[in-house]
């Protein structure tokens, strides 16, 4: 089968031809139609992530696809059963196998390339906002990055229940994405001064960041008391140092949120979210965003895209026509 190998972390990863691997006890292997691309791959690519695979690895987190095996013991899935699967590796490939615990059933009419876009972008920004920041109907919600990954789905969840939704995003372009979202009001954060515009607007209850930096700095010094600030990821490159006394003078609370680390302790937390947005997706509430989407052999082009933020919403890798 065709792969996209990472070998050593000081060079690209590219396509080699591997083995297709037989499921072990309690996997499900997948034929894999597609693969949404993530932050943290580029991430993975520097030996950076917090959850790195031992090398040599097949880079892509979350696949969508057909059952086309299973191991040993495992029950409630068969061949030619359609799933998705946050596999935290192994999915930029032809075939994977992954635990079966954690593959989810998809909507028969859901197409692969939105199946492979939904997992972790819809999942982190749900566990977010509502298990994590409390997110009440009439707060003003901030967003920064609003037009990236999980930023646009934190618009759209923000929006679904029942928020104020300020999107935060780099020129007229991603911003015409975040307001097609639901967002209520936006920020050009290249031409204007995040936290002037949103002192003007009262301030924030909470505050979705997948940017880190300078944007982090306005949006805490933009935030109500009892603000919530959610630290998603530093795709700036920085991750902000914040000072205790500050969040004490005005009663703030910085939570993180890693979504994957939920699988660990609390799976149960994670499953609930996801079979929430699947019936929110069954019922036509939810619009998965994919700006681009192309083959295995151009997947280098697709973690190019997200490094250079030319992309909006979710980079997905077509693999197969299943």
């Amino acid at each position: 089968m065709r792969a996209f190998l990472l070998t050593r972390t000081d060079s690209l990863p590219e396509l080699a031809d591997l083995p297709i691997p037989a499921p072990r006890a309690g996997e499900i292997r997948v034929q894999i139609a597609a693969c949404g691309l993530n932050f943290a791959d580029l991430l993975m690519q520097k030996g950076t992530y917090q959850d790195m695979p031992a090398l040599p690895f097949v880079l892509g987190m979350e696949v969508a696809g057909r059952v086309d095996a299973t191991g040993e013991g495992v029950t409630g899935f068969q061949p030619g059963d359609r799933v998705a699967v946050f596999g935290g590796a192994g999915g930029l490939a032809e075939y994977g196998c992954f635990p079966a615990e954690r593959a989810v059933r998809l909507p028969d009419a859901m197409p692969w390339a939105e199946a492979a876009a939904f997992q972790i972008a819809y999942g982190t920004s749900h566990l977010a906002l509502d298990h994590r920041a409390r997110l009440a109907p009439g707060e003003t919600l901030l967003v920064l990055g609003a037009a990236g990954g999980v930023g646009l789905t934190a618009v759209e969840i923000g929006a679904l229940m029942g928020a104020r939704v300020v999107a935060c995003a780099r020129g007229a372009d991603k911003l015409a994405v975040a307001r097609a979202a639901g967002a209520d009001i936006v920020i050009d954060a290249e031409t204007q001064d995040i936290r002037d515009e949103m002192k003007a607007l009262g301030g924030a209850d909470v505050v979705y960041d997948p940017v880190g930096g300078a944007q982090f700095d306005a949006a805490f010094r933009a935030c109500r008391p009892e603000g919530r600030i959610l630290t998603i990821g530093f795709a700036s490159g920085e991750v902000p140092q914040i000072k205790a006394n500050h969040l004490l003078v005005k009663n703030l609370s910085v939570l993180g949120l890693y979504w994957g680390g939920y699988l660990a302790f609390r799976p149960e937390v994670l499953t609930g979210s996801l079979s929430r947005l699947l019936d929110w997706y069954a019922a036509g509430r939810l619009r998965p965003h994919v700006s681009h989407t192309l083959p295995l052999d151009r997947a280098a082009e697709g973690m190019e895209l997200l490094r250079s933020r030319k992309s909006t919403g979710k980079v997905v890798i077509s693999i197969a026509d299943l």
